[in-house]
């Protein structure tokens, strides 16, 4: 009889605060070929040559102000989803937990699933949304691990859930506090990519920036579009909250100079919001589903510091799904249904 197992992948974090350690993991992250999809050596030069030099000692001061006592609050509260999700599936169905940089590595998990039998692998990307530098290389990882360490491992990869019926409910009711509280908008920050990344996930080459108004016009290509997915998931959320078309909107985070990234820019618009008459601010992000220094420092604290010294008076970044019952019963649904065949 077949020995079934879930994995759940999450991006990852350094070890400590220090800078070498920020250092070791930002060579990873950032040497990965689906982030910076540039040539080998124009990779290298850049990060070894520019970004590695400088980079580390900020990342460092910033992972410092939202660490816990038990380290990166991203790896506790991953942890915290693997043991709720175990303790309810019970010893027969065992629940991992990876990183894609960082530790626990990717190959070190699937060389303990395989060492405690595992033959059928339910895998579970902690991203919502398809991008390559997310959802696709994570599941790239772990099947190049599973084809050099065992390529008779049957795995099933959780496709994108970016507007799941049951996702969406989650997010709803994990919101649905902060929503009850007075506010002007509700600003949807996703996490921001390279314009380029869009056009080469796009397969026709001839739908993604340019079909106009393309996340609205429906095509297949959507399937690897982030863009269009997060928009749906606004869209989905926005019909269950009943929140008007005035009410919200969207902006990406996160992005990196050299090159377009998708806008509208969260910072630039958490300066112009205020000026549009909108002083107290709900923010959410969805792209993310456990906190992370993406949320908890660069939206908490500098994206308030922002919002409020161009004039807003309130500011409430509402918390990533995290270990919220409505998402661990999320997963253990979408688990119990693939286990079930």
């Amino acid at each position: 009889m077949s020995k079934k197992a879930v994995l759940l992948v999450n991006l990852g974090s350094p070890n400590s605060t220090s800078v070498a350690d920020v250092r070791r993991y930002l060579r990873e992250f950032l040497g990965d070929e689906r982030v910076l999809d540039l040539a080998a050596p124009l990779r290298w030069l850049l990060l070894e040559g520019i970004i590695l030099r400088t980079r580390p000692k900020k990342s460092a001061h910033a992972y410092s102000t939202v660490w816990t006592k038990d380290g990166s609050p991203l790896i506790v509260t991953s942890r915290s989803v693997q043991q709720k999700v175990s303790a309810q599936l019970g010893a027969e169905l065992p629940v991992y937990l990876a990183m894609r940089y960082g530790q626990p590595s990717i190959a070190s998990v699937i060389a303990k699933i395989l060492a405690d039998g595992v033959s059928e692998l339910l895998l579970i990307p902690q991203y919502p949304h398809y991008a390559m530098s997310s959802w696709e290389t994570v599941t790239a990882k772990v099947y190049a691990e599973v084809a050099l360490q065992s390529p008779t491992l049957r795995v099933t990869t959780v496709q994108p859930f970016y507007e799941d019926a049951d996702y969406i409910e989650a997010l709803y009711t994990s919101a649905q506090p902060y929503l009850e509280q007075p506010h002007d908008h509700l600003l949807f920050s996703y996490h921001g990519i390279p314009v380029r990344h869009l056009r080469k996930a796009d397969s026709s080459k001839a739908h993604c920036t340019v079909v106009a108004d393309c996340c609205n016009v429906c095509s297949p290509v959507q399937s690897t579009c982030y863009r269009a997915q997060c928009y749906k998931t606004t869209k989905a959320f926005a019909r269950r909250a009943n929140l008007s078309a005035e009410k919200h909107s969207v902006s990406f985070q996160s992005r990196l100079a050299g090159e377009p990234w998708l806008t509208p820019y969260t910072d630039y618009e958490l300066v112009r919001l205020p000026g549009a008459g909108i002083k107290r601010l709900l923010v959410m992000s969805p792209a993310f589903v456990a906190d992370c220094l993406e949320t908890l420092e660069e939206l908490s604290v500098a994206g308030k510091e922002t919002f409020m010294q161009a004039g807003g008076i309130s500011f409430q970044q509402i918390p990533c799904l995290n270990e919220h019952p409505a998402y661990i019963s999320f997963l253990i649904k979408r688990i119990q249904t693939w286990a079930g065949n």
